[in-house]
C-alpha cells in the first residue's frame, strides 16, 4: 500500500531554520544569476525583493530536510535544482557528508503551457 503525507509547511520550523544556514552557504552571486530571479526581476522591477531573491534556498531547503534524492520538477525549476545540490555540496564540505545531491526528474510532459498557449503557466501572471 502506497501513503502519502500532507502537512503545513509553516508547521514545520525545520524549513525555515535549515533555509536560514543554507543562506549561510550561499552566495548572492549564485542567485542572482537563477534565471527565473531575472526574469521575475524584470517584469516586476518595482517589487523586487529578498523573498524573490531567496525562494530557490527555501526550495532547497524543502528538499534536502527530508533528504530527497529525486525531484519532480518542470524544466523551468531544472536549475533550482542544480543549485540544491551545489548548497548540498558546500554544506557537506563544511560540516560532513549530510545530505544527498538530489536530481530532478522531469515528466513527459515538461512544461505546462498556459492559456495563451505561447507561454508557461503562472501564478503571477493573468491567465484568463
Amino acid at each position: 500500500m502506497e501513503k502519502t503525507t500532507l502537512f503545513v509547511q509553516s508547521e514545520v520550523p525545520g524549513h525555515a531554520d535549515l533555509t536560514w544556514i543554507f543562506n549561510t552557504v550561499t552566495p548572492l552571486g549564485d542567485l542572482e544569476r537563477m534565471t527565473q530571479f531575472k526574469d521575475k526581476a524584470k517584469q516586476n522591477r518595482k517589487n523586487v525583493n529578498v523573498g524573490l531573491l531567496g525562494y530557490p534556498v527555501l526550495q532547497a531547503a524543502d528538499i534536502l530536510l527530508y533528504k530527497g534524492e529525486v525531484v519532480p520538477v518542470g524544466e523551468d525549476q531544472v536549475q533550482h535544482i542544480e543549485l540544491t545540490r551545489e548548497i548540498a555540496r558546500r554544506f557537506n564540505a563544511r560540516y560532513g557528508d549530510t545530505f544527498p545531491e538530489c536530481q530532478e526528474y522531469l515528466t513527459e510532459t515538461p512544461r505546462i503551457m498556459g492559456l495563451d498557449g505561447e507561454s508557461k503557466m503562472s501564478k503571477s501572471k493573468n491567465n484568463h
